[in-house]
């Protein structure tokens, strides 16, 4: 025990020291943790990677992708008979197996691009190294395998959902697309051989001008097949590879000369050529064959517009991309009809348009006019400033009056169309001139259907679509004249009307309120004439007389027209307004004109037309089956008595479509239903058609309502639009290869509860001498009658 006098140890008392650590063993111990913790991370990386862990790193190709890769793929479009019209892609490609390629292709691209590639499995270490030491001295140089190469291009690694959040990362986001391209050459290599990745590498790659895959760069580079492909073509090709547009062998021949020497002696070094052979064809020229395809080739046509936007909408909803999904889309369309519509066509307008411009240039005018055949002062000044043309000059010459109307009358080689020679031809002309030009020629729209399938035979929209890409079958819309008459009589027949009921041809005048406003209206007949006839339905239908439509207009009421005319087919807005049979109510296109009418020949079944019957994918399955959607609208006795009054127009005196009588169309008791139609001051032809086989709607007339024939009877429905009718079914009649034939309509199945044989007059059968009357403008009919040139028709007698 301590004395008293000894201190208590303190509490506080220094504890022993430990030895210090010296700074190089903590900063080692940091290092190797560090390398621990990188080694970690790189070993873990491909699993990162693969899995795309915390979406950092973008998704990889599962293993359905790498088992069934997607390779972007043209869609293509074929006719109704079997006929491939065009494709459309964004990457034109077109598979084709290695059996099919020249083996010189495989021999330049494995000499110039992985030499070793038949010795690794999808990585080329050696490669690898080589192309860092080329960095470090600033030399660049791929290291990149083919199977790599394969990866990149076939999954798109370094886009899109790809990239994942740290592929924004520069430096950082060439790693991981590298990791990728790695993991998945070496996936690759596992589940193909060698010469399947060779094939769909070749099938894959883009060798310049949009051209990709072998198939579509051989015949666009050198007018050829892959398995025809010379070794010096197959090295130009090859050499295109590593920069497209630099080794462009049609703009950048020279660049591409030299790559293609490059190539040769690459081939010669790894033993595939001898030296003689890599100096004799190096020796020789390019001799570029060269022929571009579009992103839509084809011939050029307006109803390919229609297919682009139906299939489009289609694929949007179902998960489809028609630019590269390599989709087969079967159209309704009938190339051996749609080439003897488009000859009708082009062969009226041609003619129709000496005869206009005739017409004009006898006037000594330009075809603008007004009510009274005045030229409209300022008319092309003041349409080019509704052109985008003149809105992008104006904007950029903002503030400079002069120096836009200097830009706007400026003249330089313009190629412009024309009806001579191959359609086109070259002409110095300013922006003003070129409009003033394109404004004198007629227009024309012609679409016919199969009314009891809807499918669409035919659709020319237009003169040519090179130079004039407005489609006047679905986009323009314009007044129907008296071809718009047939859905007052459709309104009658349904309300309990019957053709042989009549009605007096006299001057009516028709009182109606507007705007809470009592307004009237007196209907002039074509020849400002009234006969005094108390005429059948079926009589003043055929003869297009103005004064009994619009009796029965008001009669059955002009709100009532516009609900059947929506019945049978027309969709657009139409006006309740007292003149609407005389097509004033709205304008209307040749499309639904043409769906309307059908709903006659298809016993009051409206079918919803139809462009396009299925779709197919790249490998034969179809996808989608589209099949006619009718419904009911009118009863089918009325349907059936519509065709009947239809074919007034040929069968009663004075009947509007008596000028088929000149065609050869009357075989095997042929029966046609017509009506044509012409706007006020002649703006405006149709023709409306109707057989036992198709329904054919065709309009004629100006870009614009105030060019047209001025009192000229050159300008009736009749005159401009039925030929273009006629023509065509002459020609589809004498096609032994088509499946359409002269012949009656079907029978009504059952009995016709109302009185509709009522021929005017004893008469058996029509006259091809009649007089043709039709539109509400004014016919120089009298003139014709007083000069002798035609006689006075029985029909156009006192009764």
């Amino acid at each position: 025990m301590p004395s008293a006098d000894t201190p208590p140890k303190s509490s506080s008392s220094p504890k022993p020291s430990r030895p210090r650590r010296s700074w190089p063993n903590r900063l080692s111990r940091v290092l190797w943790a560090g390398f621990a913790a990188a080694a970690g991370f790189f070993l873990l990386l491909p699993i990162l990677v693969s899995t795309n862990f915390l979406f950092l790193f973008g998704k990889s190709p599962g293993l359905e992708e790498l088992e069934n890769p997607r390779v972007e793929q043209p869609s293509e479009l074929y006719t109704a008979d079997g006929v491939l019209i065009g494709r459309y892609y964004r990457e034109n490609r077109v598979p084709v197996p290695l059996s099919g390629m020249s083996p010189m292709l495989i021999k330049a691209l494995v000499a110039t691009e992985d030499v070793r590639y038949y010795e690794h499995a999808g990585i080329d270490p050696e490669a690898m190294v080589g192309a860092v030491y080329a960095a470090l001295r600033g030399d660049k140089r791929g290291g990149s395998t083919i199977t790599q190469q394969l990866a990149k291009n076939l999954y798109k690694t370094r886009r899109g959902e790809t990239r994942g959040l740290l592929g924004h990362v520069p430096v950082v986001s060439t790693l991981i697309a590298k990791m990728k391209e790695w993991l998945t050459a070496v996936e690759l290599e596992r589940r193909y051989t060698k010469e399947e990745i060779l094939r769909m590498y070749l099938n894959t790659v883009d060798y310049g001008s949009n051209a990709f895959g072998i198939k579509v760069a051989a015949k666009t580079f050198f007018s050829t097949s892959p398995d025809s492909l010379t070794t010096e073509q197959a090295a130009t090709l090859i050499g295109a590879l590593n920069a497209p547009t630099t080794y462009n062998p049609r703009f950048r021949p020279e660049a591409s000369r030299k790559r293609r020497n490059l190539v040769l002696e690459r081939m010669g070094q790894a033993g595939f050529l001898t030296e003689a052979e890599v100096a004799a064809l190096q020796a020789k020229p390019l001799e570029v064959k060269y022929q571009v395809e579009k992103h839509v080739d084809g011939p050029e046509t307006y109803f390919r517009g229609a297919v682009s936007s139906f299939v489009n909408r289609w694929c949007e909803k179902n998960g489809y991309d028609m630019y590269r999904d390599g989709l087969r889309i079967y159209t309704t369309i009938d190339s051996r009809v749609q080439e003897h519509a488009e000859a009708a066509v082009q062969k009226r307008m041609k003619q129709l348009q000496q005869q206009f411009d005739r017409f004009w240039r006898n006037r000594d005018s330009n075809p603008w006019v007004d009510e009274d055949g005045k030229e409209i002062p300022g008319f092309i000044e003041t349409q080019m400033k509704r052109t985008d043309q003149y809105k992008r000059l104006a904007a950029r010459y903002q503030g400079q009056p002069a120096r836009l109307d200097s830009a706007l009358n400026a003249k330089r080689p313009m190629k412009v169309f024309t009806w001579k020679g191959d359609g086109d031809t070259t002409l110095l002309l300013s922006p003003l001139d070129s409009l003033a030009y394109y404004k004198h020629f007629l227009h024309a729209g012609m679409m016919s259907m199969d009314p009891y399938t809807g499918h669409i035979k035919a659709w020319v929209g237009g003169l040519n679509y090179r130079f004039f890409q407005y489609d006047h079958v679905k986009q323009g819309r314009r007044q129907a004249g008296s071809t718009f008459k047939p859905f007052v009589y459709l309104t009658a027949i349904d309300k309990g009307y019957a053709p042989c009921d009549r009605i007096r041809d006299e001057r009516v005048t028709i009182n109606y309120v507007e705007n809470g406003k009592p307004m009237q209206w007196q209907p002039d007949n074509v020849t400002r004439e009234y006969t005094g006839m108390n005429m059948t339905l079926r009589h003043a239908m055929a003869r297009s007389v103005n004064s009994v439509t619009a009796q029965l207009t008001e009669r059955v009421g002009w709100g009532e027209v516009a609900k059947y005319a929506n019945r049978v087919g027309i969709r657009s807005p139409l006006l309740s307004v007292p003149s609407i049979g005389l097509g004033s109510g709205g304008d209307v296109s040749v499309y639904e004109m043409v769906n309307a009418y059908s709903t006659f020949a298809n016993g009051g079944f409206r079918t919803e037309p139809l462009i396009v019957t299925r779709i197919e994918d790249r490998n034969g399955n179809v996808i989608k089956q589209f099949d006619p959607v009718q419904k009911r609208v009118i009863p089918a006795e009325t349907a059936w008595l519509m065709l009947y009054m239809l074919r007034g127009g040929m069968d009663e005196p004075g009947g509007t479509s008596q000028a088929l009588w000149e065609y050869e169309l009357w075989r095997n008791n042929n029966q046609i239903g017509g009506k044509t139609g012409t706007t006020s001051n002649y703006s405006d032809g149709w023709y409306m058609g109707v057989t036992k086989d198709l329904v054919t709607g065709v309009w004629v007339g100006g870009e614009d309502r105030s060019i047209h024939f001025f009192r000229s009877q050159q300008g009736e429905g009749g005159r401009m639009a039925l030929p273009v009718f006629g023509m065509y079914m002459e020609k589809l009649y004498q096609d032994r290869n088509l499946d359409i034939t002269p012949g009656p309509f079907p029978k009504y199945p059952g009995k016709i509860s109302k009185k509709y044989i009522c021929y005017t007059e004893d008469y058996t059968r029509p006259r091809r001498e009649a007089v043709q009357i039709d539109s509400i403008a004014v016919d120089n009919l009298l003139e014709r009658i007083n000069s002798g040139e035609v006689a006075v028709p029985d029909s156009l007698q006192a009764p």
